[in-house]
């Protein structure tokens, strides 16, 4: 998503849902739920600028701010299933972290700053809390992100067959999909926080895949040792496959406000 459509999308967003902003009693959660590669942080980043310019304080969190460590993850991959060492799916998140942030906020003073977590992808773990940004007092608007946001678990039925070539050779038994979504039911206390949910519908499955791999394209150009080459791109996404084409399929019905982009990440209509 370019700044621009950023921007005017935005505002878009904010007049949709300003009153209630305004008026609430307490921090406003606006959950924003997008596919990888969809524009999220983007659009996020604009609304936390068209929020100030508002008058609103704001802040932003995402479900990536609070991945388990790759310490917690690779415990995971020992105790549970060799695949949760990967960090993305259900299970990989800290909801305990994440609930007394969200629970903070509406407490936050100068004398008593909430720390906002944050995770650096480069190093695959946390950034020490002291390089956490704090905020000073309880913002109007919360804008929390993430791929998964909002989304059931899969009836069990749909758990039987893998869906692809990671799941068939390294999930066989279904042991890693079938934890990943009974996880799943785990955030739906989450998602019953939020106050609205705001959608960036995805064209397919494909083009988030070529949205996801796009981001790597400098990463590797300028010869980063953590950027994937094609063939791990591929495995990684395999990861996020079956969930996402569920969130394509379901997610639309839930949203407040649905955000329909083509394939270059343009808003339709």
């Amino acid at each position: 998503m370019e700044s621009a459509d950023a921007i005017t999308l935005a505002e878009r967003v904010l007049g949709r849902f300003a009153a209630p902003i305004a008026h609430a009693s307490k921090p406003f959660i606006l959950g924003l739920s997008g596919l990888q590669g969809s524009g999220k942080s983007t659009l996020a980043t604009a609304m936390i600028d068209a929020a100030r310019d508002r008058g609103w304080s704001a802040a932003t969190l995402s479900l990536d701010d609070v991945y388990l460590t790759r310490a917690e993850r690779q415990t995971l991959g020992r105790q549970v299933h060799p695949l949760l060492s990967t960090r993305g799916v259900p299970g990989t998140h800290d909801l305990a972290l994440l609930a007394s942030t969200l629970d903070a906020l509406d407490k936050a003073a100068y004398e008593r700053p909430v720390s906002m977590p944050r995770f650096d992808k480069g190093h695959d773990d946390r950034y020490a809390e002291p390089l956490w940004p704090e905020v000073p007092q309880p913002p109007m608007l919360v804008i929390l992100e993430g791929w998964c946001l909002g989304l059931d678990p899969q009836a069990e039925a749909a758990l039987a067959e893998p869906i692809n070539a990671l799941e068939r050779d390294e999930d066989a038994d279904g042991v890693w999909r079938r934890w990943v979504n009974a996880k799943l039911a785990e955030y739906l206390p989450v998602w019953r926080r939020l106050d609205a949910l705001v959608l960036l519908q995805a064209p397919s499955w494909e083009v988030v895949a070529r949205w996801r791999d796009q981001a790597e394209w400098s990463l590797r150009a300028r010869g980063e040792p953590q950027a994937m080459n094609k063939d791990e791109m591929a495995r990684f996404l395999q990861h996020y496959e079956r969930l996402s084409k569920h969130a394509l399929d379901t997610l639309p019905a839930k949203a407040d406000m649905i955000v329909t982009l083509d394939r270059d990440r343009h808003r339709i209509g």
